[in-house]
């Protein structure tokens, strides 16, 4: 199992969302997963922001699945955005999401990023994740 410690070093002030500053990791091996987007696997797209944000982050968990990982893997979460204005529905949905899939309040730091588009004019949001093993 890796050492994993995140945290928030009184240094650097209080977190503006669900993430945390810090990410201190001792593993043997590390999983880079691809930018996730809200589609099923069978290719259908969420039909609104929430929808999306649902979708990704199950193709998050399917993705750590498959490599025997889960949620207290993950160290890092980029995650890019199209619309500005879908920022606090952003905020909204990791709010309800994230304690159950951090049950312990310890969310992995987050750099979020506003792009003109994603790979299809449909997608509304992307989430690249660092696992460690």
């Amino acid at each position: 199992m890796p050492d994993i410690k995140i945290f928030n070093p009184d240094t650097l002030g209080k977190p503006l969302g669900q993430y945390s500053q810090i990410t201190r990791v001792k593993a043997s091996e590390f999983v880079f997963i691809a930018g996730q987007v809200g589609a099923s696997p069978d290719g259908k797209v969420g039909e609104d922001f929430d929808a999306q944000c649902a979708l990704t982050y199950a193709n998050i968990e399917a993705a750590l699945k498959s490599v025997g990982a889960g949620w207290g893997n993950v160290v890092e979460f980029t995650t890019y955005l199209v619309h500005s204005q879908d920022i606090p529905r952003f905020m909204a949905y990791r709010k309800r999401a994230f304690p159950g899939f951090f049950p312990n309040g310890a969310y992995p730091p987050n750099t979020l990023l506003m792009v003109d588009r994603l790979v299809q004019e449909p997608f509304l949001i992307e989430v690249q994740t660092i696992a460690a093993l």
